[in-house]
């Protein structure tokens, strides 16, 4: 629903929207960072990852998975940031390669030599060292011992010091990345690297930087970020040719004065952080083209800010602004702005003073219109005003013939104005959770258009405007009162994803059969029956969803959709499964909870490309047990069968090797079969809310498990109290005790029993537990008294039954003493037993 989509989604769609029309450079390592981080506004591609995405066509099962759940993604921070400034950067990066040549190989640490060989090599003399996601536990030493060593890429390891560290051994050494490694500090020999021109420790635990960073007189670019930074490094302004500074993500509440000894920053980066004022010092910083400020609490703009006169970029996202001082209009370079998730009531009108400006994000504010002017702003490709207060479009907005991304969702809008039409260049259009009624037919008129979003309005008829669209490909329309589909949709044949949920449709439309290349269809929640048979056309379908409709019957005709993976027929009155869904060769996912199954459907165990398989009958008929057959699903990853009246699950269960999350909470499951210990892939386990009163002991034995539920049961082994950490070692552990103390006291058992029982009771009891009394005693039977006869028989006994625990063994032993009526005997057991449960455990 509309109500879950948030900023940052939708930023990250204008992100994706530009990056089409921009060449990026592939890099090594941690690059990627650096390229996006300086990367100027003129390239199209917003640093802070906040928008709307949309994933591609080929990825409809993950599209599916997402859609369903109601995750919130943390606004991403500008680590993956600005590219390379100069030509001689992008020429040494470039340069980096990842194999390091044999012959040099057998010159250092033999011991590495093998294992990393593969992440070294030489060009033109220059060394490029690459250990990335190596396991090293300590930063590398002999294999380092080369005066030609420039670029070394540590990142994705396990180094928490430089304890061995020699960077004598690395004076040449330009580029140095420990990304994603476990430091808390720095070494104060880093002052030795003097032609260190580019450094990233981002991703670590360091909390302080050494004054002797300020020796580094060549560094061009610091990466810092994702630390624990309270204070701003001293030795900082001492870096005069420092053009790169990233500290996103730290705990930063001041920066000093001396950052304007930096005369040759660009780009600088202070993403979430602490930082309640806007740092005047900031705007004396010349050569600024890029600043980044989301996600501190700032309240306000100093008139200071004028003085930026060569930014380009201005990210202030996620704070805590109310108004915009007139100075920021004196920012005439400005190319990207981003000012969502503030508390901001007014734009001024001098925004018209923005004549370059290229993307604007005004999302999540209290603006309740958008001044006239705005016009003005004609290089403008990006405009997003989604989550405001507005009540109708900017006025003069045709005028804008550069807008290509135009979001304006949840707000109050009630029309969209004819001349929508003069928008030539809009690619995508955002106007879902308004009061719009009707969509005007000018809208065919915007050609280029390939993305609309109407949903969650008080649209009554299908715009047909749009079906004249011809570079449409994705269109949602849920949560509208449209209850017919139009003719015209036929001619929308390059349509690959639609979304038409919660309206008022009584039929599957035939029309809607003549999308060829739709990839992706959702039409849940309408009054739908049945399924047209020419939905075979349909033969591009991978994603049908149809749930919460009026099937009463399983629509066979969707049988012929050969490609389909993802099946979505949940919250229906559905009772049986037909055998023609075999000729869904490739379904993986399917959804069929909450329906009227009398059985469960064991049509459904032919499906050997199934993945997952939901069965939950929360407001379906309850499933009283599952078939055997259910352990041919071999390759089943993902089993919900919750909400149902199941007494017990498959003996063969373990057969389902594939498993990786079983959910079968709120049931009325009593004991889990010796078999699942076998399911080694098994990570998800909730078995809540059934009537479980013991696990078994060998629960070790699913090492994969992270994920575990045994809430509302009735355990006594282990105890509930045990089992409410979710732990799977604490249970394991508890078991594993559990078991040595029964197995003491069941040999404590059977020797009151072989040194009690009459000759008579024996036999009786060797004829309860199946045991034949010849086979006891043949080699010696003259000479066993009947305690060593009797005992004989238990070992005996205790082997056949190896398969029950030895709690299964004493409750069946003490039962079978009961029948024989060997009463005596009894007592002496019962107290022992009463001891054994006076001792604290």
């Amino acid at each position: 629903m509309f109500g879950k989509e948030t900023i940052s989604e939708e930023v990250e769609d204008i992100t994706s929207l530009f990056k089409k029309e921009s060449e990026l450079m592939e890099k090594p390592g941690f690059i990627k960072e650096t390229s996006d981080l300086l990367k100027k506004a003129s390239d199209g591609k917003p640093s802070d990852q906040i928008y709307e995405t949309h994933p591609g066509m080929d990825t409809l099962c993950t599209q599916y998975a997402t859609a369903t759940s109601s995750s919130e993604s943390k606004p991403k921070s500008n680590e993956e940031g600005p590219s390379l400034t100069t030509t001689e950067m992008t020429t040494e990066y470039r340069a980096s390669v990842d194999f390091l040549s044999h012959e040099i190989l057998g010159k250092i640490s033999p011991q590495l030599s093998e294992e990393y060989q593969k992440g070294l090599d030489v060009k033109s003399g220059n060394f490029t060292i690459n250990l990335k996601a190596k396991g090293l536990q300590e930063f590398p030493k002999g294999i380092l011992k080369t005066k030609y060593v420039k670029y070394l890429y540590l990142d994705q390891n396990k180094i928490k010091g430089f304890k061995r560290a020699d960077l004598a051994d690395l004076l040449g050494l330009e580029i140095l990345s420990l990304q994603d490694n476990g430091l808390s500090s720095f070494p104060t020999q880093i002052q030795l690297l003097h032609n260190l021109r580019i450094l990233n420790v981002s991703h670590n635990q360091i909390s302080h930087i050494p004054k002797e960073i300020s020796q580094l007189e060549n560094i061009r670019q610091l990466f810092l970020n994702y630390n624990y930074i309270e204070n701003f490094p001293s030795g900082l302004e001492s870096l005069r040719k420092l053009e790169i500074l990233s500290l996103a993500n730290n705990n930063l509440k001041y920066i000093p004065d001396t950052l304007s000894n930096l005369k040759n920053l660009s780009v600088l980066n202070l993403e979430y952080n602490q930082l309640t004022i806007f740092p005047k010092v900031l705007c004396f910083l010349s050569k600024l083209i890029s600043l980044n400020l989301t996600g501190n609490l700032i309240s306000s703009l100093p008139k200071e800010i004028r003085e930026l006169k060569n930014l380009e970029k201005l990210l202030l996202a996620h704070n805590k602004l109310t108004f915009l001082s007139v100075e920021i209009f004196q920012l005439l370079k400005i190319q990207e702005l981003q000012l969502a998730d503030n508390k901001l009531e007014v734009i001024s009108h001098r925004i018209e003073n923005f004549r370059i400006l290229r993307i604007l994000i005004l999302d999540k504010n209290l603006l309740k219109e958008i001044p006239e002017n705005i016009s003005h702003c004609v290089m403008l490709e990006c405009l997003s005003l989604s989550d405001n207060q507005l009540t109708k479009l900017p006025k003069n907005i045709h005028k804008l013939k550069n807008l290509r991304k135009f979001n304006l969702n949840r707000n109050n809008i009630m029309r969209i104005p004819e001349d929508i039409s003069h928008l030539n260049n809009i690619l995508s259009l955002g106007l879902s959770g308004n009061i719009i009624i009707d969509v005007p037919i000018e809208i065919k008129n915007c050609k280029k258009i390939t993305k609309v979003e109407l949903s969650y309005n008080k649209i009554t008829y299908f715009p047909i405007g749009l079906c004249a669209l011809e570079y449409l490909y994705y269109l949602v329309i849920n949560g509208n009162y449209i209850s017919e589909i139009p003719v015209d949709i036929s001619f929308s044949k390059q349509l690959l994803h639609l979304e038409f949920n919660e309206n008022r449709l009584l039929i599957f439309s035939e029309h809607l059969c003549s999308l060829i290349n739709l990839q992706y269809l959702d039409l849940s929640k309408n009054q739908i029956r049945t399924i047209p048979s020419s939905i075979f056309n349909m033969a591009s379908l991978h994603v049908l969803i149809l749930c919460c409709n009026k099937f009463e019957t399983f629509p066979i005709q969707v049988c012929t959709l050969a490609n389909l993976q993802v099946l979505d027929i949940s919250e229906n009155q559905i009772q049986k499964i037909p055998s023609e869904i075999c000729n869904l060769k490739g379904i993986q996912k399917l959804n069929i909870s909450s329906n009227q199954f009398i059985y469960f459907p064991v049509e459904l165990c032919q499906l050997q490309s199934l993945k997952e398989l939901n069965i939950s009958q929360k407001n379906g008929r309850k499933l009283l047990r599952l078939p055997q057959e259910l352990s041919k699903m071999t390759q089943l990853k993902g089993l919900d069968i919750s909400n149902n009246a199941i007494r017990e699950l498959p003996r063969n269960i373990g057969e389902m090797r594939s498993l990786v999350s079983l959910h079968a909470y709120n049931n009325q499951i009593r004991y889990l079969p010796p078999s699942i210990l076998s399911l080694n892939q098994l990570q998800k386990l909730n078995l809540s809310g059934n009537n479980l009163t013991a696990l078994p002991t060998g629960i070790h034995n699913l090492f994969s498990l992270k994920d575990i539920n045994f809430d509302d049961n009735p355990l006594l082994r282990p105890p509930m109290e045990i089992c409410k950490g979710k732990q799977l070692y604490t249970i394991a552990c508890y078991l594993q005790r559990a078991e040595e103390r029964d197995e003491k006291i069941l040999e404590k058992i059977l020797k009151i029993v072989a040194n009690n029982i009459t000759e008579t009771n024996f036999q009786y009891l060797c004829q309860k537990l199946h045991l034949v009394i010849s086979e006891i005693d043949i080699p010696t039977k003259s000479t066993l008294s009947l305690s060593e006869k009797a005992q004989r028989a238990f070992d005996k006994w205790k082997m056949e039954n190896s398969n029950l625990s030895t709690a299964a063994l004493r409750d069946h032993l003490t039962r079978v003493l009961t029948m024989i009526g060997a009463y005596e005997i009894m007592d002496k057991i019962t107290a022992l037993q009463l001891f054994a449960c006076t001792i604290k455990f």
